[in-house]
């Protein structure tokens, strides 16, 4: 999983977007556009009058929603996340900003329950939570267009408290009600063979009895997820952050990455609703 050179591109096939000179495959460090993460196209429509039409691969238009029904009704992505000491949390907050750059989306953040007794949880000296950030309950889930779901690793899955909110989903299971709907994650651990890779790949089960399509990041950010000069989380499979013994807290460069994501994910969201 991304060792041994296994994730970096060919080099018999050169990416087009990217430089094949510096640090590694796919870096220029003197070339700041070709630096920057890869961008998707969020909306592929124009203005005609009152009507929107698309452009599609023959070069023909048809007709497309309307420009006021884009206005009215955003898009709604959840962030929906379990974060104890704050690292799920400040990557939370960024994601969500990159969400709300895309026009016609827009993000709600939400943490799940807690299930420890609060007597365990002011034991564990826990910060005080953002009362702020409403607790949501698996019923709301059906209201969104897509999702970023975030949490700490335990032992290389979700932590409990993840874990337990779908196990709470059976309902939406046997309708399907989210069915079709993409999601993706975001991590924390505690140190860099903790998990920031498998905690996201075991959570995919998770989508698959939903019947969700998972959305990773790949390598969309660009040489950001090359460099080697310095401690960062993440993966192609989502942001994430090293939390250390709780006491380090995430970077510019996690928190980019975060916010690269939920961009990202908008653009995807956005994409899947166009007709």
């Amino acid at each position: 999983m991304g060792k041994g050179g296994g994730c970096v591109p060919s080099k018999k096939k050169k990416p087009s977007s990217l430089a094949t000179t510096g640090d590694g495959p796919g870096i220029d460090d003197d070339n700041d556009a070709t630096n920057a993460p890869i961008q998707i196209d969020d909306d592929q429509t124009t203005i005609d009058g009152d009507r929107t039409t698309a452009t599609n691969t023959a070069g023909t238009t048809t007709p497309a929603i309307s420009t006021a029904a884009k206005i009215s009704s955003p898009l709604k992505i959840f962030v929906v996340f379990y974060s104890m000491y704050g690292h799920v949390e400040s990557l939370a907050k960024r994601m969500k900003k990159g969400v709300d750059s895309v026009e016609g989306v827009e993000a709600t953040l939400y943490r799940v329950p807690e299930t420890l007794s609060q007597e365990v949880v002011e034991q564990m000296k826990a910060p005080v939570k953002d009362s702020e950030i409403p607790e949501i309950t698996a019923a709301e889930l059906a209201a969104a267009d897509g999702f970023l779901f975030g949490f700490p690793t335990r032992y290389g899955c979700m932590a409990a408290q993840m874990k337990a909110f779908f196990d709470s989903t059976g309902s939406l299971w046997k309708e399907q009600s989210l069915a079709g709907k993409p999601a993706g994650f975001f991590v924390s651990t505690g140190t860099q063979g903790g998990g920031q890779e498998t905690t996201a790949w075991t959570a995919i089960t998770q989508l698959v009895h939903h019947g969700m399509l998972f959305v990773p990041i790949g390598y969309t950010f660009g040489a950001g997820m090359f460099k080697m000069d310095s401690i960062r989380g993440g993966s192609p499979y989502g942001a994430g952050v090293f939390a250390g013994d709780g006491s380090r807290e995430a970077t510019e460069t996690e928190l980019a990455l975060a916010e690269h994501q939920g961009n990202y994910m908008a653009a995807i969201v956005k994409r899947l609703a166009q007709p």
